[in-house]
């Protein structure tokens, strides 16, 4: 099975994310970095795997273009959606759903929210200014949820056989 990991990252913390999905996911695997690769092409794939970091309660515009693009063509995928974030809750699972167009919502093999971090050594002054003031964090701080990662891992790995039932 050859699975493509699409995402974009900011400060890093998806990236992590993904490099740990990149490892525990069986057979082939490929990661893009949408700020490197705008327009990767899914046709060769088996899995697509699509993620980002919310900042100021967005997803990057880069996952958000690449999603309306490749729409067509993951109807025949496998596909996985994951955000980084720092909210939990409520909060947090509406940020996934305004991440995605409803479309890939539907077609979702499985969703996930990861946590994410604020590392200030990666920021610059104004944004480490307004995650001080928002978010009330004064010193860098992760909160990635490793045990989601393996759930997701584990819901992309699932296979379903309708002849199971047969038996």
């Amino acid at each position: 099975m050859r699975t493509l990991i699409v995402f974009a990252t900011t400060h890093g913390c998806t990236e992590s994310v993904v490099n740990e999905l990149k490892e525990m996911l069986s057979g082939e695997v490929e990661t893009i970095n949408l700020k490197k690769d705008p327009n990767p092409s899914v046709a060769d794939f088996d899995r697509v795997i699509i993620g980002g970091s919310i900042h100021a309660g967005q997803i990057q515009r880069r996952v958000k273009d690449f999603c309306q693009m490749a729409l067509p063509a993951l109807g025949d995928k496998q596909v996985g959606l994951f955000v980084c974030c720092m909210y939990e809750g409520a909060v947090a699972r509406e940020q996934l759903q305004n991440a995605f167009p409803e479309e890939l919502h539907q077609m979702a093999k499985t969703e996930a929210i990861f946590g994410g971090e604020f590392d200030f050594r990666k920021m610059n002054f104004v944004e480490r200014m307004l995650v001080k003031k928002i978010a009330h964090v004064s010193e860098s701080v992760s909160r990635i949820d490793h045990k989601a990662i393996d759930r997701f891992v584990a819901k992309m790995e699932k296979t379903f056989s309708p002849f199971m039932f047969l038996i």
